[in-house]
């Protein structure tokens, strides 16, 4: 049998693996219709990490719920799913990944359903937790599911089309759910889950095979602490804005159990000597915990990115939701070409190290163009940078993720799968509330810096020491000052979250310098 080290490529050559160990490690019927129904079902979960946003001041209105009870409508789905993930290693071993994949499809179908049924606010927050834990599991299991069932060969151009779906469901969540909302209704957001989810349970049912179920040890004081921690990550970053940080008790409570719970995890980890929630061997693979360090930049830079963009055009280019969805596309656009090239160079023995350092400089280079956007930018402009930013990610989502897997084992592919998504969560969810708090704080700054420079001199068609005498007309004249100081002010406070995520892009490049060439162990 040949070694690792002789299956390497040679001056850049394609990679070489003999066809005796080049086969899949559950071989099926119809590669093609379990990769299908496997996307499809992760596709319905990524896309509700978005969809519902635009919804929400419809269910507002129609559940009656305050802005802060309504709010609890994302929190729940993202506290539940980020507390369930961590076990689905050990669940996937314990009743086997199959039986997982396919309770966990059937329970976030019936979950959407009751979603879309609810009728208080109560009920909403309820059905979104479970809708949270159940799709928790898909994600992880979708990925090991894509990498089981197809040979080594053809495992990197795998990994290109399910990164794809990971890539593009935001950016497609809030443009259909946006249609869907102004068509329809909002209870259609989560309404539309059910015949696509119905579709891939039939096919799961019928084709998706299983790994060997192994006798395990729950490490439940593990898995409290780790919960513990997520979830008072989740709400700090969540609660923090609302509560003025810590000028709140609240928020030092959350802080304080993040970081005692989450150094009872590590050292628990590192120490105890049975069965741990994650596989230590894990944490053996140098690439692999590189890649989660990636992971988490990608969280960071990316999806907050992607979750500051839509407001923005939104209310101060004066976009609708479906003007928006479109200009936002060829982001996806280009993450899906990119993703094949990366694909592509993979399979053909390409460093993907050179792909990943290739990538985030594509994406810096976007954020620099971003960083200099004015209230007078044109649409062209917008989606020529969304396009590079969507190069780079491509590369980069694609690249990390072969990287992260050629030297796991594969009966660590559930557990890699698991932390990796966990890491992007907890990525974009700290990246998402740094920005959203920058914004707000920048926002009253640049307003009062830019007011200082309205004076008398500076306003050539309003007298600001008239309009006392025009009563209702200067004071008019006033707050349309005001308004536009205001979007100018928004502006220049975006245009700082953009320059952030730039110097985040350009930060992690180093990290390359501790990734080793991958060399794929055999199936």
């Amino acid at each position: 049998m040949a070694t690792a080290a002789s299956r390497q490529p040679a001056a850049g050559g394609p990679l070489a693996i003999p066809p005796e160990e080049d086969v899949a490690a559950l071989p099926v019927r119809n590669t093609w219709l379990v990769v299908f129904g496997v996307m499809l079902a992760s596709l319905l979960q990524i896309l509700d990490t978005t969809i519902a946003n635009v919804a929400i001041p419809h269910m507002q209105a129609s559940l009656g719920a305050t802005p802060d009870e309504i709010s609890w409508v994302l929190t729940s789905y993202i506290v539940a799913s980020a507390v369930a993930m961590p076990i689905t290693g050990w669940l996937a071993d314990r009743v086997g990944s199959r039986r997982l994949f396919i309770a966990s499809t059937a329970g976030f179908v019936v979950s959407s359903m009751l979603c879309g049924m609810a009728q208080n606010i109560e009920e909403m927050v309820l059905f979104r937790a479970l809708q949270g834990v159940t799709g928790a599991f898909i994600g992880p299991l979708s990925q090991a599911a894509m990498l089981d069932v197809n040979k080594p060969s053809r495992q990197a151009q795998m990994m290109g089309v399910w990164a794809m779906g990971i890539m593009i469901g935001p950016i497609l969540g809030p443009l259909l759910g946006g249609w869907l909302t102004e068509n329809w209704n909002w209870r259609w957001v989560f309404y539309v889950n059910v015949p696509l989810g119905a579709i891939a349970l039939a096919i799961l049912l019928a084709e998706l095979p299983s790994r060997v179920i192994r006798s395990r040890r729950f490490d439940l004081f593990g898995f409290s602490m780790i919960a513990l921690a997520i979830a008072a990550l989740q709400m700090m970053l969540d609660r923090g804005a609302q509560e003025d940080w810590f000028d709140s008790p609240e928020i030092w409570f959350y802080a304080v159990a993040v970081v005692s719970c989450g150094w009872i995890s590590v050292v628990h980890l590192a120490t105890h000597r049975r069965g741990t929630l994650f596989n230590r061997a894990l944490f053996a693979d140098r690439n692999y915990v590189v890649s989660l360090m990636f992971m988490g930049a990608i969280g960071v830079a990316v999806f907050a990115t992607m979750a500051l963009m839509p407001p923005m055009l939104q209310r101060l280019f004066g976009y609708s939701v479906i003007d928006t969805g479109w200009v936002l596309m060829p982001r996806g656009i280009g993450t899906l070409v990119s993703m094949q090239i990366a694909g592509q160079l993979t399979r053909r023995g390409y460093d993907p190290r050179y792909l990943i350092f290739s990538g985030f400089l594509l994406t810096a280079l976007s954020f620099w163009q971003m960083s200099g956007w004015s209230l007078g930018i044109d649409q062209q402009t917008i989606v020529v940078t969304g396009f590079v930013q969507g190069l780079g990610m491509g590369l980069v989502f694609i690249s990390l993720n072969n990287a992260a897997f050629a030297t796991l084992a594969p009966d660590l592919r559930t557990e890699g799968s698991s932390l990796l998504i966990l890491m992007r969560s907890l990525g974009a969810s700290v990246g998402i509330s740094v920005t959203t708090t920058l914004l707000g704080v920048n926002i009253q700054t640049s307003h009062a810096d830019l007011a200082s420079h309205v004076t008398p001199s500076s306003t050539a068609l309003v007298d600001l020491s008239a309009v006392d005498r025009f009563q209702h007309l200067g004071s008019g004249a006033l707050q349309a000052i005001d308004m536009e100081i205001n979007r100018q002010a928004a502006m220049v406070a975006y245009v700082d979250d953009f320059y952030l995520m730039m110097w985040i892009s350009v930060a992690v490049l180093p990290l390359i310098l501790l990734m080793r060439p991958a060399r794929r162990l055999p199936v």
